[in-house]
């Protein structure tokens, strides 16, 4: 029996007999890259498989925790815009009445200016009227004794003594 004719099992397979030579070379060099592969490359596809693993989820980590601090930023903002909005509306209420309160002061202070000038100008009228009535009363006495005097052809009241 020799070894490049031998076979494994007791029947003729023909061609597809297994050779004792080929099968030990196989199965060495089957063990040989199995090796190679087991102790070389697959940890470094390993490594490079889990960092890539880790960087995705590292990377969805961050994301969250930014989408989180966004939100809160959001909140954040959204907090002060609404605290704003307040200020400026308690701003313009409070301009409302510092313009209501201005415009009644200045009616008031209108409204006294005019009795003011209203009394002063009826003083004045009637302090006038006062003088002018004088004035006529004294003219009117004489011209209604002189002009008597014409229609009666002679002196009448105070000058006819």
């Amino acid at each position: 029996m020799t070894l490049a004719n031998s076979q494994i099992f007791n029947m003729d397979l023909g061609p597809l007999n297994p050779v004792w030579a080929e099968l030990i070379l196989g199965l060495v060099l089957f063990g040989i890259t199995f090796l190679i592969l087991a102790k070389g490359v697959l940890p470094k596809i390993k490594q490079t498989i889990e960092q890539r693993e880790d960087a995705i989820e590292g990377g969805t980590d961050r994301a969250d925790d930014l989408r989180a601090e966004a939100a809160r930023v959001r909140e954040q903002y959204e907090a002060e815009l609404a605290e704003a909005r307040h200020e400026a509306a308690r701003i313009r209420s409070k301009a409302v009445e510092e313009g209501s309160a201005a415009i009644a002061a200045a009616r008031a202070e209108g409204s006294a200016e005019r009795d003011a000038i209203l009394a002063v100008g009826t003083a004045k009228i009637t302090e006038e009227r006062a003088a002018a009535e004088r004035e006529l009363n004294a003219d009117v006495d004489a011209w209604a004794h002189a002009l008597a005097g014409r229609i009666v052809g002679e002196p009448v009241g105070a000058d006819r003594a």
